[in-house]
């Protein structure tokens, strides 16, 4: 083991499918295959080139190890709001307080060992990304060309390329290919 590991006592809000606050629960029961429903916050930083940014996991994480995933992803804590939520994550992951991120809906996300109601953002950003040394292995942008030769090949956790699929794969680009 190293000194790396989640706080089990962290307090998330357990929520409905429509984001209204019902109770609270630890992160550890959270993630304990309980399946009880709980937000997060994703933000899909572009460059104004159309890249997308994808953070490494690092080897030590207990879900999706070595993957590339979503810029910034994150718990909301129990009394934070989405946006505040968002904002804490995305200063802490990527270092980045510039940004105006743009909502595009919500929905749930279930693992085997976890339920989740992810409230995804959108962003284009050329500014510095400076990734948390602590908590991830590094990132870079991604083109689209790389991103699409790279899916289903177990590079991308799966919870990204659904995402990506779901609110990315099909905007404008049927005229081509």
């Amino acid at each position: 083991m190293n000194q790396h590991h989640d706080n089990e006592e962290e307090q998330f809000p357990i929520v409905d499918e429509q984001g209204n606050i019902l109770g609270a629960i630890s992160r550890g029961h959270a993630h304990d295959g309980c399946k009880i429903l709980h937000p997060v916050v994703h933000l899909h930083v572009f460059n104004s080139r159309g890249e997308l940014y994808l953070q490494h996991r690092p080897a030590w994480k207990d879900i999706q190890p070595d993957k590339w995933d979503t810029a910034c992803g994150g718990h909301v804590d129990l009394g934070e709001s989405v946006e505040i939520a968002l904002r804490r994550e995305v200063r802490e992951e990527l270092g980045m307080t510039d940004y105006e991120p743009v909502s595009m809906g919500h929905y749930v996300f279930e693992s085997l060992k976890e339920k989740e109601l992810v409230y995804v953002h959108r962003c284009v950003y050329d500014g510095p990304v400076c990734p948390d040394k602590d908590e991830l292995a590094g990132g870079r942008f991604w083109s689209k060309e790389e991103i699409s030769e790279n899916m289903g090949k177990n590079i991308f956790t799966p919870n990204f390329e659904n995402e990506y699929k779901r609110f990315f794969l099909n905007q404008k680009e049927n005229q081509s290919d």
